[in-house]
């Protein structure tokens, strides 16, 4: 599988910008610069860097259902394939390439009346399938749009969420939707637009979408508020100095979930957390600067003694990331 990017070391303003990025990836670099401290056009010549490069991609992803992970066995040599298909799915949120029992995992927005179609015929129906794992998503704990890697004091996140600080903690579920709610052709084409470039001006929005600006302001914001679309930005840990990343299946005592959940959700490493059905409760992605520290999460943190088992997968390679497919899969 290949390497997304090579031979590029982020300093620690580049990491801050990014974190900054993560948190409101359509933030002007005047505010991201006024909230980090930092001179406007060091912050901007920096920021139009990485987006340049593709780095850092920010775009934008409507909510088509509810969410369910997918764990897949498959054939000896077709695990790439699969996962290749898999996040060829517009639905697909995320896909994994593992190591461990389950070959590749995935997320996928699917209505609840659709899911039976998901797991007897789609899934299935896939070349090189072996065995499929089905697990609907009671509750979102933590999604990537929710995580930085700690690099932000919580002033500066502060800053740049209208002074509404982020949590840290378990957040409020997150809006869902059964139905794939078609969306007014107009706000299609804003998220399509949105999608290639998470970033653009609310004049060329308004140009593509046949609408005033003020409309295109007002449109986006509003589905970003109902939780309709997603603006996020898009990166590989490893550009965090995180190059290790980490799929665990955690089972936690019933009466402790929380508890875990909690202490989950605290950490920098862990980008990812869902509550969901079967024997694992939950689902969580992480990031380590090596594998000792990642060792380290899953022999000695408080929270395992609330908890009964834990299965780590190490990620071998991501096709896709927060909607958008890997650079080497897009064209």
């Amino acid at each position: 599988m290949d390497a997304p990017h090579t031979g590029f070391v982020a300093d620690s303003l580049d990491r801050r910008i990014i974190s900054a990025l993560q948190i409101d990836g359509r933030a002007s670099w005047h505010r991201v610069a006024t909230a980090l401290g930092e001179p406007e056009r060091t912050v901007a010549r920096r920021g139009t860097r990485l987006l340049d490069s593709g780095l850092v991609r920010i775009g934008a992803m409507a909510v088509r259902g509810r969410s369910t992970v997918v764990g897949v066995r498959c054939a000896p040599g077709r695990a790439r394939v699969v996962a290749t298909a898999l996040a060829r799915r517009p639905d697909c949120v995320f896909a994994h390439v593992l190591t461990g029992t389950w070959d590749c995992v995935a997320e996928v927005q699917c209505p609840r009346d659709r899911l039976a179609g998901l797991v007897m015929d789609e899934l299935p129906g896939l070349p090189g399938v072996v065995r499929t794992l089905t697990l609907p998503v009671l509750r979102h704990v933590r999604t990537i749009r929710e995580w930085h890697a700690g690099l932000l004091t919580a002033a500066e996140i502060a800053a740049l969420t209208d002074g509404t600080p982020a949590t840290t903690g378990p957040a409020d579920p997150l809006p869902t939707f059964d139905g794939p709610g078609e969306l007014p052709r107009p706000d299609r084409l804003l998220v399509n637009a949105l999608a290639e470039d998470g970033r653009c001006t609310y004049d060329e929005l308004a140009r593509v979408c046949g609408v005033s600006e003020a409309t295109a302001r007002r449109r986006l914001g509003a589905l970003r508020r109902e939780g309709r679309v997603r603006v996020r930005a898009v990166i590989e840990p490893l550009l965090l100095g995180l190059p290790v990343e980490a799929v665990l299946w955690v089972r936690a005592v019933p009466a402790a979930v929380d508890t875990v959940t909690s202490a989950l959700a605290e950490s920098p490493h862990v980008r990812y957390v869902s509550f969901v059905t079967g024997e694992r409760q939950l689902l969580v992605l992480t990031a380590f600067p090596d594998e000792a520290a990642l060792h380290e999460f899953v022999t000695r943190s408080s929270w395992l003694r609330e908890t009964a088992s834990v299965d780590v997968s190490l990620v071998l390679g991501s096709l896709k990331r927060g909607g958008m497919l890997a650079p080497w899969l897009r064209g």
